[in-house]
């Protein structure tokens, strides 16, 4: 399958943090011809082997499952649903948003909605309006019928946005944060046909949430070198001051030097360094992200784990719909196998 039809698929599928199964589901379907053994961990991180020379370093690449989206906290009287966010999300993109509530009965499609601007007072309409003054309407006249549709507190919500390419290597969809990561993953292993390394792919669960699934999924495979594929904040837009953000979609795969939970190991950086260089890839580097990746819980694990980032610049992440270069994701691609071939040399 070619990478962008396993992108579309992923981004499409629901994966909320701590319901991540579809997604899973799918990944294990992708991975099963590149690699020779996948498991389940008992959290849900999905574990994939590729083995290579008994005595060779040890990879472990991941890229996280889930995706922010929204969680049903209450069901009012007359059926309108609070929710609760899950992960970071900026209130001022959730009004009017048309979302999926995703049900033991079946996914029911609704809106997020707030009192309209003609009954507003003329301070309410000088603010943003909060995520705890929203609701989702998904057409259920009381409580009563909202129940009975399948609507339960605890039901994850996510971002009804269709994958679509809209321009030349131009693709947007939502949860590119990070199934983009999870596709580029895909294509690594399959580039991968014979490798010294023993690589370890692992999907992991709840990153958006604290870095969950891969502070305990890197205790499992205790691998000798740590690699994290995900998305970042592309900067190249209006409103962004030079360097407050300085990757840029279209200049090549992004390289995370240092961010809020991570100083990429320097052996790991020289490694991805000298790969970009040696097989004329453009790359970025990056440093000063709020953020952070699964890298930083990677490294942390046991006795301490040399890890870096690679990473994609993807516009609007966080949010309903994002956009991204996938020129930028054959390079990081590109980049990834090369230097999964280099390891050896440098561990």
């Amino acid at each position: 399958m070619k990478l962008v039809e396993a992108l579309e698929k992923l981004s499409n599928a629901n994966g909320v943090t701590g319901r991540e199964a579809e997604v899973r589901e799918l990944m294990k379907n992708y991975l099963k011809p590149y690699v020779d053994e996948t498991r389940e961990d008992r959290l849900g991180n999905l574990i994939a082997f590729k083995k290579g020379n008994k005595d060779a370093p040890t990879v472990m690449l991941a890229a996280h499952m889930d995706e922010v989206g929204l969680m049903i906290k209450n069901i009012k009287r007359k059926g309108f649903l609070q929710f609760a966010k899950v992960g970071g999300i900026d209130d001022r993109v959730l009004l009017a948003q048309k979302v999926i509530v995703h049900t033991d009965k079946g996914p029911l499609t609704g809106v997020i909605g707030s009192k309209p601007p003609h009954i507003q007072t003329e301070e309410e309409r000088k603010k943003f309006i909060e995520a705890d003054r929203l609701f989702i309407d998904v057409g259920a006249k009381n409580k009563e019928e909202a129940e009975k549709m399948g609507v339960q507190v605890g039901d994850v919500v996510s971002f009804d946005t269709k994958f679509v390419q809209i321009g030349e290597n131009v693709v947007l969809g939502k949860a590119l944060d990070d199934r983009i990561g999870y596709a580029m993953m895909i294509e690594t292993l399959r580039r991968l046909q014979k490798v010294d390394c023993n690589v370890y792919a692992v999907g992991t669960i709840q990153e958006e949430v604290g870095l969950r699934g891969a502070t305990i999924a890197a205790f499992q495979v205790e691998p000798d070198v740590g690699i994290a594929l995900d998305a970042t904040v592309a900067g190249d837009m209006p409103g962004v001051e030079e360097g407050k953000a300085p990757a840029k979609m279209g200049e090549g795969p992004v390289v995370t030097v240092a961010d809020a939970g991570l100083i990429a190991h320097p052996k790991v950086l020289r490694l991805l360094i000298d790969s970009a260089k040696e097989n004329k890839i453009p790359y970025q580097l990056e440093t000063g992200i709020r953020g952070s990746t699964d890298a930083a819980r990677i490294s942390l694990s046991r006795e301490g784990v040399p890890s870096g980032v690679i990473s994609v610049a993807t516009r609007y992440i966080h949010s309903p719909a994002a956009i991204l270069n996938l020129d930028d994701v054959e390079k990081t691609v590109k980049l990834a196998v090369a230097a999964i071939e280099k390891v050896p040399k440098y561990f």
